[in-house]
Order: C-alpha cells, then structure tokens, then sequence
C-alpha cells in the first residue's frame, strides 16, 4: 500500500494495509482447508506425501505458514510488544509475495499468462520498494 499512497499522494490507503493483509491470510487459509477437506478428507498421510512430491503444494503450504506469525501479530497491542522487531517479522511479505506467484504459476498446466501477470505485478512493487528504500538511505 506505501507505493500506491506515494504515487497518489493519498493517505488513505495505508488504512486498508492491515484490513488486506488479514483478508489475504483468510484467503489463504479457506484455500488451505478446501485443499485439506474437500481434496484429501484430512487423510494427513496422503497431505504429507502431496507437500513431498509436488513443489507447487510445498511452496504454497510454506507460504501459508510464513503467513500465520503476520496475522497473529498484526494487532496494535503485538504492534507495541514487538517495536522494530514487527516491522522486520511484516517484511516476510515479500518472501510469500513471490512464494504465492510461484505457487501459482507452478500449479498452472498450459497458460501461464495469469501468473506471470500477477509476477509482473509483484516485479513492479518490488522496483518501487527498492527505488523508496535507495531514496531514504541517501
């Protein structure tokens, strides 16, 4: 959302930072009970030996649990508890940004073109991150 709010010079985007982040956690998580319900009817052996032999299943699952300490820490009370250490702990979004484009883009089969879409996306923020963070060292 810092990118989008230093283009439009509109502040209010950082309001919806947090309402985001926690409704992509959701997200991920009903993804992630359709996936153990609905697919596999909780037989854990058979999730186990899924997350071992596809790559895309692996990343997404990792994805998921980098995600989990964000929700959980994502109130201002651990906001507070935490201090520095919140905002190095929330940085973890770029990692799961880029798991969830390869997870994608692995699970697709024949047109890739909606994952690379979403990786061009993920690209942009990121030179815009970078160009924010060379601008503030200098």
């Amino acid at each position: 959302m810092t990118p989008l709010r230093r283009i439009t010079h509109m502040n209010q985007w950082i309001l919806y930072r947090r309402m985001l982040g926690l409704f992509t956690f959701f997200y991920a998580t009903v993804h992630l009970l359709c996936y153990i319900g609905l697919d596999y009817h909780f037989a854990w052996i058979d999730i186990k030996n899924d997350i071992i032999k596809h790559r895309y299943v692996l990343v997404g699952f990792l994805g998921w649990l980098l995600l989990l300490p964000l929700a959980i820490t994502s109130s201002d009370k651990m906001m507070r508890k935490l201090k520095f250490n919140w905002k190095r702990l929330h940085r973890l979004i770029y990692l799961i940004a880029i798991l969830g484009v390869l997870h994608f883009l692995w699970l697709v089969k024949k047109d890739i073109t909606e994952p690379l879409i979403y990786a061009f996306i993920i690209f942009i923020l990121f030179l815009l991150r970078l160009n924010m963070f060379k601008r503030q060292k200098l």
